[in-house]
Formats: C-alpha cells, sequence, structure tokens
C-alpha cells in the first residue's frame, strides 16, 4: 500500500483549471519526482497535498487517511531556505516544534541529535549568515523533516526544487547526501526539478507533468539501483532515459 496517494486532484483559479485529474503515489522509502514546463500546475498540486489549499476534486491519502485541507501532516520546503537570519541554526530547525506549542528549551532537546545525522554537528549555535549555501540547505531539510509527522514511521516531505540554487560540485555532493539521509532516517520525498539529468539521478521514478491544464502525461521508472554508478549520466542508458522524458515534455 502506498504512503501517500493524489487520487483525481484538480485544481482552478478564478475559473481556469490549473491541473486536471492527477493521480500519484510514494511507496515508504522512494523518491518520486515531478517533472514539467514551467507553469503545468507542479507548484499547485504541492500546495492541495501539503494542506495549503483545497481541490475542487479529489483527495490526499496519507497512510490511509485522509489527510485533505489538513496541513501539518506532510512537510514542504521550498526553493529558498527561508533561514531566518537572527535565529541560531538549532532555533531554526526547531522552529516547527515551538510553533506546535513545545516549549524551546524541549524544541532544542528534540532536534539536537539530528545534527549528526544532517551533517551540521558543530553548527547549533551559529547563525545561518556563518553557514554555506549547502550546509544552509541541510538546516532547512532538517527543519523540513521535524515539521512532518516523522514519528508516525517515517517522514513525507515535500521538495521544490530545493537545490537549484546550489552551484554544480555543491549540488552533486549534497545529491548523494541526501540519498544517504534518506535511507538513514526512513524519509520519502516527493520532489519537483524542472532540471532533468537531476531527476534522472536522484529518482526511483518521475511523473511528467504537462500541458494546460496540467495533466500527468507519463510515468518513467528508473531501474537502476541507487546510489547510481559514478559514470551514469555518461552511459547510453542514462541517455535513453532523457531521450524519453524531453519526447513528453
Amino acid at each position: 500500500m502506498a504512503l501517500l496517494r493524489a487520487e483525481q486532484i484538480s485544481k482552478a483559479y478564478n475559473g481556469r483549471t490549473i491541473i486536471k485529474n492527477i493521480n500519484i503515489e510514494l511507496n515508504q522509502g522512494e523518491l518520486v519526482s515531478l517533472l514539467g514546463v514551467s507553469g503545468s500546475g507542479k507548484t499547485t498540486l504541492f500546495h492541495v497535498l501539503s494542506g495549503l489549499i483545497a481541490p475542487e476534486e479529489g483527495r490526499v491519502i496519507l497512510r490511509e487517511e485522509d489527510i485533505t485541507r489538513k496541513p501539518g501532516k506532510i512537510s514542504y520546503m521550498l526553493q529558498k531556505d527561508l533561514l531566518l537570519p537572527h535565529k541560531k541554526i538549532i532555533d531554526n530547525v526547531s522552529l516547527p516544534l515551538v510553533i506546535g506549542g513545545m516549549k524551546r528549551k524541549e524544541a532544542r532537546k528534540i532536534a539536537a541529535p539530528f545534527f549528526e545525522e544532517f551533517g551540521l554537528a558543530g553548527t547549533e549555535y551559529q547563525y545561518p549568515v556563518q553557514l554555506s549555501g549547502g550546509m544552509r540547505q541541510r538546516a532547512a531539510l532538517l527543519r523540513t523533516y521535524l515539521s512532518s509527522d516523522y514519528q508516525s514511521g517515517g517522514g513525507v516531505a515535500l521538495l521544490d526544487e530545493p537545490f537549484s540554487a546550489l552551484d554544480t560540485i555543491t549540488k552533486s555532493a549534497i545529491h548523494s547526501w541526501y540519498l544517504d539521509v534518506m535511507s538513514r532516517i526512513d524519509l520519502s520525498t516527493l520532489f519537483i526539478t524542472h532540471d532533468i539529468d537531476e531527476a534522472i539521478l536522484l529518482s526511483d521514478r518521475i511523473y511528467i507533468l504537462n500541458g494546460k491544464p496540467g495533466e500527468i502525461r507519463d510515468e518513467i521508472i528508473i531501474e537502476e539501483r541507487k546510489p547510481r554508478e559514478k559514470d551514469f549520466h555518461l552511459s547510453d542508458r542514462f541517455l535513453d532515459y532523457k531521450r524519453r522524458i524531453i519526447a513528453k515534455l
């Protein structure tokens, strides 16, 4: 049974349908990418999945519970890290717990053990300006994880182009790091990207969202095991995946 399902989701604004009859699913431990051109409704779909907006039709199911219109069940990270510059990193990442009603001391205590897991040990009492771009993204991802219902048996994260602002070398390193973290903390991820190479390298499956209104045009299964071989991006198999995706966009 899928961990997360979107069933027949449609959403309109001002009488114009943005996404139509969207059916996707995410299984435990998967990273599934949502790939499509700008304006195809990817972010709108994430807003529905996270409970920020209500669909005209359809429902969102998490662990067999209907969470349609129920924010706070799934964590959601935007492109920018949005760390608060006046707060220490430990207070930035534990902010969702404080917002949920927890005392700051207790929230810090819960967040602290994750700093090692997320490669942030030693940054707890630094400020965002003291961290590199890659480290800021790690902190933002930890905050995202702590905002999810991770205690129910593995968290679910919606990531909207989280690595787009990073340089190529940093992006490659954080890709490997994120896949490792996902495995160690039993995290499942639905991932928006415009980067075809990134989707192929990271994903178990790729949904192609296209058209106006946006609809799922195809589902592509990436059969190679993760992490991919070092030179996978230079292989004929990689190019075959890329040709299939481009043909659908």
